[in-house]
């Protein structure tokens, strides 16, 4: 059986949100807005939320402080995952990556062809384990974003959801740094 186990206790998970963005801010961002309102909706914790401009440091710099953050266990970005000379948030978090989740960008562009067929080529979704912290970072758009969630990240943190689930992994992800210690 695949899909969510009703009969299984469900595990909240502390997700931060993060949008990249010159021009928005909380009142105007509606996929950051969609994307916390979403995780709330589900059962889990939106731990922070920030904006940030389109740029590298910037953006390393809040995703490594939620790494480093025992009440963050998942951050989810919006936006600068596209092909502009803005767009930069794969160079900013990639770095950052103890292991990169390959097949989120391989699963997310399936999905995002179903809603904007080819042009899902303009994304460069991502997503990766840093310090025992999950990242995904996703497309800008509200539709991206409800895509991302919704048919993807929603489903892995769920704890009921079977046969396997990220939420499960969470209490190993630092199993080999801590015997480095």
């Amino acid at each position: 059986m695949h899909g969510i186990n009703e009969n299984l206790d469900f595990k909240p998970v502390r997700i931060a949100v993060l949008v990249m963005s010159d021009t928005r801010n909380f009142d105007t961002d509606t996929s950051g807005t969609t994307l916390a309102r979403r995780i709330e909706e589900a059962g889990h914790v939106v731990a922070d939320r920030r904006i940030v401009p389109d740029d590298i440091y910037a953006i390393r710099a809040q995703v490594s402080a939620w790494i480093g953050d025992p009440e963050v266990d998942v951050v989810i970005t919006s936006g600068g995952t596209g092909l502009t000379g803005r767009d930069v948030t794969p160079e900013a978090i990639t770095p950052l990556f103890d292991k990169v989740i390959e097949g989120f960008s391989v699963i997310f562009h399936q999905v995002s062809y179903q809603s904007v067929g080819l042009s899902t080529l303009q994304s460069r979704a991502i997503a990766g384990l840093a310090g025992g912290t999950f990242i995904f970072c996703l497309p800008g758009s509200t539709g991206a974003v409800k895509d991302g969630w919704d048919k993807v990240i929603a489903l892995q943190l769920d704890s009921r959801h079977k046969p396997c689930n990220l939420v499960e992994l969470m209490p190993r992800l630092m199993e080999h740094k801590e015997h480095d210690h």
